[in-house]
């Protein structure tokens, strides 16, 4: 499960930039992720692009609607092979299990994965939702109902993996954004860790954005966090 395990987020909106930064990519070193920005600018071309580069493809939609609709959405998702997909664990179990049952019966079958709290999320973020429980106990309880619901993993902060590793155990994927390499910005990730912090504390798949595709040598920031990993 854990070859290749930095996804490198494209941070692009056109079919121009799309191609000239996976063009500075390797397959052998990562996976790519598309995420609304430029699945809405592009579309699916995105996908066909990135595997034309012989790049695994995480679609990060984030899908939350009603059961049926949610499926149906991913079962497009699997049907143009990539490699893995989400949505939002907020959407309950019934919406996650009826999902990962649509999945069943399709020829290609990508790892499903839900979302928990956005790293982006503060405290006081979850309070405006009216959520009483603090940031780790909402991360628990919806992971939870992901695991019930039989997903393969979830999206969660580097800052919880080792927590949800001891509490879920060692089958269950997680993939984890808000990467910053020691040497990178911040920028508006509210619970960030390093990679080195990340993969120890149990976490399979990194998600980097802005570190690897806004440096001037996309290649050589892969490089650099592999090796501080």
């Amino acid at each position: 499960m854990t070859e290749r395990r930095i996804i490198v987020a494209l941070d692009v909106s056109s079919a121009t930039e799309l191609r000239e930064l996976v063009t500075q990519i390797k397959d052998t070193d990562c996976r790519v992720k598309i995420g609304k920005e430029l699945f809405t600018s592009i579309g699916p071309l995105a996908i066909e692009i990135c595997h034309d580069a012989g790049l695994d493809v995480f679609l990060d939609l984030k899908f939350h609607d009603i059961p049926t609709t949610c499926a149906r959405a991913v079962r497009a998702a699997a049907r143009w092979g990539v490699w893995m997909t989400n949505l939002h664990c907020s959407g309950g179990a019934e919406m996650m299990l009826v999902v990962r049952e649509m999945l069943e019966g399709e020829r290609h079958r990508p790892f499903l994965i839900g979302v928990t709290v956005l790293t982006s999320m503060s405290l006081a973020g979850l309070r405006q939702l009216g959520i009483e429980r603090d940031l780790g106990s909402q991360v628990d309880y919806l992971a939870g109902l992901a695991h019930i619901a039989g997903l393969d993993g979830i999206v969660c902060s580097g800052q919880e993996t080792q927590r949800l590793r001891k509490s879920i155990g060692q089958d269950f994927c997680l993939v984890t954004p808000g990467i910053r390499p020691v040497w990178a910005n911040d920028n508006d990730q509210a619970r960030i860790v390093t990679p080195a912090q990340a993969i120890a504390n149990g976490s399979d798949y990194l998600v980097v954005g802005r570190p690897i595709t806004a440096s001037e040598n996309p290649q050589n920031a892969i490089a650099r966090i592999v090796a501080e990993m």
